[in-house]
């Protein structure tokens, strides 16, 4: 009967894995990042309305010097990975509350895994930091 009771318990936390931890395809991600490119660019360091995201992973929330960001998101203490991006692309407003980020979020996990996966290879620096 435990043996059952754990089986059901693994089961159910595998059920839960957050999106971030899902696979994601690089090509769809590309796609859907198209709703992201009137603000964000992945391939150079300039700014638009919102800031680059060269070197996205592992920067520090709120850190581009080049970039006026919201006094919320100069506050947000999180470093951009898997996992704070899926949060933050799910419900920007609801993760910064202040944030000048205008866009809504994505709504099918599957999408936050597909962008993650785009960012992941297209926003790493040449040097193999990421």
């Amino acid at each position: 009967m435990t043996t059952r009771i754990l089986a059901l318990g693994i089961a159910a936390s595998l059920l839960a894995v957050p999106a971030a931890f899902a696979e994601g395809d690089a090509k769809k991600g590309k796609r859907v990042f198209n709703k992201c490119k009137a603000c964000h660019v992945v391939d150079e360091e300039k700014n638009r309305v919102g800031p680059h995201l060269v070197g996205l992973f592992g920067r520090q929330a709120g850190s581009l010097e080049d970039y006026k960001y919201s006094d919320a998101m100069m506050e947000h203490d999180v470093e951009w990975n898997e996992e704070t991006l899926a949060e933050y692309l799910a419900d920007p407003k609801g993760v910064v509350k202040g944030t000048k980020m205008a866009f809504r979020g994505l709504r099918k996990e599957q999408d936050i895994a597909d962008v993650i996966a785009y960012l992941k290879e297209a926003t790493a620096t040449e040097g193999g930091d990421s």
